[in-house]
This record gives structure tokens, sequence and C-alpha cells, in this order.
């Protein structure tokens, strides 16, 4: 496990500690949290992309107005 040194502003490492206290958690704790968060909303657009660029656009717009079309 490696150890990571970040410098915030007191406020913020404030705010950060009572986020954590209400969820009953440390610190430490909510930084792996927010990094595995942002980790799979990066995943995700990075598969996202890979897909669109050997996508079909006509076959991707059919089925957008086939969605739109079960929302009438």
């Amino acid at each position: 496990m490696a150890t990571l040194t970040i410098r915030l502003p007191d406020d913020k490492h404030h705010r950060l500690k009572e986020l954590a206290q209400t969820k009953g958690i440390s610190v430490n704790k909510l930084i792996e949290e927010l990094s595995t968060i942002a980790i799979a909303e990066f995943d995700a657009n990075t598969r996202f992309k890979a897909m669109a660029a050997t996508g079909n656009p006509e076959e991707g717009l059919k089925i957008l107005a086939k969605l739109d079309s079960l929302t009438e």
C-alpha cells in the first residue's frame, strides 16, 4: 500500500474531516472512497470514448429514436 501526502487549504481539510465524521469513517477512508469514484468515472468515460470511436452514428441515432418513441 502506498502513502500519499497532499497539501490542502485548512478550510478544505476541516470540511473533509466533518464529512468523514458524518459518515463515521476516517479522512483516509473518505479519500480512498472519493478516489475510487473518480477512477470509476474515468474508466467509464474512457470505455465510452473507445466504443464511440468504433460505433456507427446512424445506428446510434436509430436506437435513440426508438428509446424516444418508448417514452412518449
